[in-house]
């Protein structure tokens, strides 16, 4: 190879990797602006998927933000009573907001639903209640959870995430928890 021919080749491959780098640029920019708007759109819908630790918010079926998530200290199936640490499953609605709970900020979920009630008479057990999408303790001292699942059947997410959900969701937005 003669040394123009070399130089060619250099400078062929520093242009195919400036196009790459451009393109991954102007990539990374349409993305993060579709991140950036995400918190301004109103979600229609909350979708869980509990195996997955999961929180989306969705807009016509779309997904405009999603969140990690931590459940109750006994995860697996659906809560059937009071006191069993588990996170519901099942279609409920965000039904009230509380700006000052022992969590910062919570979204109350309308737990336990017409069948939840079914099933917890059934056994003569009280169904429980008061679950919540909410963030982290305000207690300084129970604010060193870790990510496991170490409620007591909420739905927790960090504090950041759950202003992006507190601003989407609006009292009687849908929420889906599923397995």
């Amino acid at each position: 190879m003669s040394e123009q021919q070399g130089r060619r080749a250099r400078t062929q491959g520093a242009t195919a990797r400036s196009l790459r780098a451009a393109a991954f640029c102007v990539a990374a920019l349409l993305i993060g602006a579709s991140h950036a708007d995400a918190p301004s759109l109103k979600a229609d819908a909350v979708l869980v998927y509990k195996s997955e630790r999961l929180l989306m918010l969705l807009r016509a079926g779309e997904v405009i933000a999603h969140f990690p998530i931590s459940l109750g200290r006994n995860p697996v199936g659906p809560k059937s009573r009071e006191g069993d640490a588990r996170t519901p499953e099942g279609r409920y609605y965000i039904d009230w907001r509380n700006p000052v709970s022992r969590f910062y900020r919570s979204l109350h979920i309308s737990y336990p639903n017409p069948n939840d009630l079914a099933k917890a008479n059934h056994t003569g057990r009280p169904a429980g209640g008061n679950v919540m999408i909410h963030g982290m303790p305000n207690d300084p001292a129970l604010a060193q959870v870790s990510w496991d699942d170490w409620t007591d059947g909420c739905i927790a997410v960090a504090n950041d995430a759950m202003d992006t959900i507190w601003n989407a969701v609006d009292d009687g937005t849908v929420i889906v928890i599923r397995p």
